[in-house]
């Protein structure tokens, strides 16, 4: 008997080995596969956090394109230049610019109205004749009323350089908020103006400036 398991031994050795060779194939080789699918759809840290600085970066494109800016003027607690989104309302900056003043009239404006990019939102004052909205200068409104107490008419009013106010200064063409200021210290310091030429001899105000004011205002 020992003779015989010696002699069969290496046999014995041999079926072993298959046996487990065989067993590792089918089980070991059959688990490491869902194990590779797995690794297929599995994302790196890096990967993952890459994806979120792209959503974040996309979403603060999109977010800038909705933004536009929005020039307040007139009877406000805080005029100036706003940022304002897309689908706002002109009631929502008027908010923004510190609201309304005692002086302001509000008959004469849409509330309601959707904001535009570089609109101009002016609040005239209350018995304020309407003027006309400034078209270029330091305000930009496309040639377009907006939120204004009116169109301008062949018959408006003309604004008076020795009575208006800086608001009202504001209402005329390429006048802005420092202009405006220039023409009243002019007149307290050097008089009432005598002509509307006079209004050359404020600094910043050329000949191409006058022609666009001169059918606008009187003294």
């Amino acid at each position: 008997m020992k003779e015989w398991l010696m002699e069969h031994k290496m046999y014995g050795l041999l079926v072993i080995v298959i046996a487990a060779f065989g067993l590792y194939y089918f089980f070991g080789h059959d688990a490491q596969v869902p194990a590779a699918n797995q690794m297929q759809g599995f994302e790196t840290k890096p990967q993952i956090q890459k994806k979120k600085t792209d959503n974040t970066k996309q979403t603060a494109k999109d977010k800038q394109s909705d933004q536009v800016m929005v020039d307040v003027k007139g009877q406000v607690k805080l005029p100036g230049v706003y940022q304002a989104n897309q689908g706002e309302r002109v009631n929502d900056v008027i908010n923004r610019a510190g609201g309304l003043t005692d002086k302001a009239d509000q008959s004469q404006v849409n509330f309601a109205e959707h904001i535009k990019d570089e609109m101009v939102i002016y609040i005239p004052a209350k018995d304020e004749v309407p003027q006309a909205l400034p078209s270029n200068g330091n305000t930009a409104n496309n040639g377009k009323t907006a939120a204004s107490p009116g169109n301008p008419t062949k018959n408006q009013t003309k604004v008076n350089l020795n009575k208006a106010d800086e608001t009202q200064l504001q209402t005329l063409p390429g006048v802005g908020a420092a202009k405006a200021k220039a023409i009243i210290d002019y007149r307290e310091k050097s008089g009432p103006f005598k002509k509307i030429d006079d209004l050359k001899n404020i600094s910043g105000i050329g000949d191409k400036t006058f022609e666009k004011l001169k059918d606008l205002i009187e003294v």
